[in-house]
């Protein structure tokens, strides 16, 4: 009897166990990051070793920017299995996000291990993507007095072309703008709208335009996104640029009304915003009435909406 019970026990956990364990990632998957992490520690408290549960629960960390939790995690994943190139990459990635958020002196002293992580996925993990992009961004980012080099950053750069072409050139394309060599940007990245015509690539190519003050190519690059992707978000950018830099005016509105007309919340940008950049152009285009129209529905969206005040007071000034 004893034994059977014993069974029934070990069973009914497992079963308990694994419910809990699918609950937790059906919730993470729907970013219910509190809801999901109380299943899967749950899972933790029934077995500890259960490490998927563990590597999920620094991920929620992590997203939450709550760095030593999510080391905490990650460091006793690489410890129970030294081999797994995935758990070197993120306790690696989490360790240079808290350098970021820390003093200089502090972050000096997580240089070191942050490389020695990240360069060991990459040993064990011979198409690893996403350890190639952090190494190619901390050795470009950081001095070359504390070990930085754009020869290794283009160096991973080069690995990752011949893992993938597209993060290849982003790369390459990356480490070119960082040293200030927009022409050579230019090129990696028009290369990587080529090859694969990603709306992200068409955002790096407009991004290094607005950098270098050339916002009518950054708005034509984004009307040729437009004609690939049916993305509402791509009308607010250009939009944006033609209000930032008072160029192709007409066009910037033409764009910014149907960004609100088709908005929805997966646009990620608040339709406050777009008001704010028609009234923008307005007032270039000193028509007061509507300016004034326009941010009134700004702040209608938006109270508390500081550029918009700022932008009201502007109009206020203007000329009748």
């Amino acid at each position: 009897m004893k034994l059977m019970f014993f069974l029934f026990f070990i069973n009914a956990l497992a079963f308990s166990q694994s419910n809990d364990f699918k609950k937790g990632v059906a919730h993470y998957e729907k970013k219910e990051w509190n809801t999901a992490k109380s299943y899967f520690s749950s899972v933790l408290e029934k077995d500890i070793h259960y490490t998927k549960s563990q590597e999920y629960l620094g991920d929620i960390a992590a997203y939450g920017k709550n760095w030593n939790e999510a080391l905490g995690y990650y460091k006793s994943l690489v410890l129970k299995d030294d081999d797994n190139a995935n758990y070197h990459f993120k306790y690696g990635g989490v360790l240079a996000y808290k350098a970021q958020a820390s003093n200089k002196l502090k972050a000096l002293t997580l240089v070191g291990d942050i490389k020695k992580h990240l360069q060991r996925a990459v040993v064990l993990d011979t198409k690893h993507i996403e350890a190639r992009w952090a190494l190619v961004e901390i050795y470009i980012s950081l001095p070359k007095i504390v070990g930085g080099s754009e020869v290794k950053a283009k160096k991973y750069a080069v690995e990752l072309l011949e893992l993938s072409m597209v993060d290849g050139h982003l790369a390459l394309g990356y480490v070119a703008e960082y040293n200030n060599r927009p022409m050579d940007a230019e090129i990696q990245y028009k290369k990587a709208i080529e090859v694969g015509g990603s709306v992200h690539t068409y955002n790096k190519l407009s991004g290094l335009y607005e950098k270098i003050n050339q916002p009518n190519k950054a708005i034509l690059n984004y009307e040729e996104a437009v004609k690939h992707h049916q993305r509402n978000h791509l009308n607010y950018l250009i939009g944006k640029v033609s209000a930032q830099y008072n160029v192709s005016l007409d066009k910037g509105l033409g764009f910014l009304k149907t960004y609100i007309k088709n908005h929805s919340e997966k646009d990620g940008v608040p339709k406050s915003w777009a008001n704010y950049r028609i009234a923008q152009i307005y007032r270039y285009k000193s028509d007061k009435r509507n300016a004034y129209n326009y941010i009134q529905k700004a702040l209608e969206e938006k109270p508390d909406f500081e550029d918009a005040k700022k932008e009201k007071r502007l109009i206020l000034m203007m000329v009748n």
